[in-house]
């Protein structure tokens, strides 16, 4: 079988941050990584789960709601993707900051936290996952958008 593009990123030189991972038209795929690939320290599921409902829930409802494509976990445990229509690149690092600020900050019930809206509503953990959202929050501090390049990458090699 072919190669999928996010398996064409080098994992071992892979930094915590937030890059573009391919550029498909219109469509932009962000790599929210929040742990280091193969670092020995990833989030747990069920604060995954959290930081996933609320992410989607945040960014959806946002100015850009109705560009947002998709905002869901990585298998791995080590972050996040986001895929955009034609959302600026800046705009997408501060709805990102944004988004974990929030996160971060976060009092009350997880969105969409039951059985007729969540196929595993009883995995939750809002503490841990305030948490991780507050590390991540912090690496997004003065994030630009010329750093969202994977920094070992020619853009044009990541795009579809």
């Amino acid at each position: 079988m072919k190669k999928i593009a996010s398996f064409l990123v080098d994992h071992t030189k892979l930094k915590r941050g937030l890059y573009i991972s391919r550029i498909d038209g219109d469509a932009t795929t962000y790599d929210l990584r929040v742990c280091v690939p193969n670092g020995g320290d990833y989030m747990a599921n069920p604060a995954m789960h959290t930081i996933e409902h609320l992410l989607a829930t945040y960014v959806r409802d946002s100015r850009w709601g109705q560009q947002i494509l998709y905002a869901g976990p990585m298998g791995c445990r080590t972050g996040f993707y986001l895929i955009t229509r034609s959302v600026p690149e800046q705009a997408v690092i501060e709805l990102v900051r944004d988004a974990f600020a929030f996160i971060a900050a976060y009092e009350g019930e997880i969105p969409g936290n039951s059985a007729a809206e969540c196929g595993n509503f009883r995995e939750h953990d809002l503490t841990d996952a305030k948490r991780w959202a507050a590390r991540y929050e912090e690496i997004l501090s003065g994030w630009t958008s010329d750093m969202l390049a994977y920094s070992w990458h020619n853009r044009q090699t990541v795009q579809g």
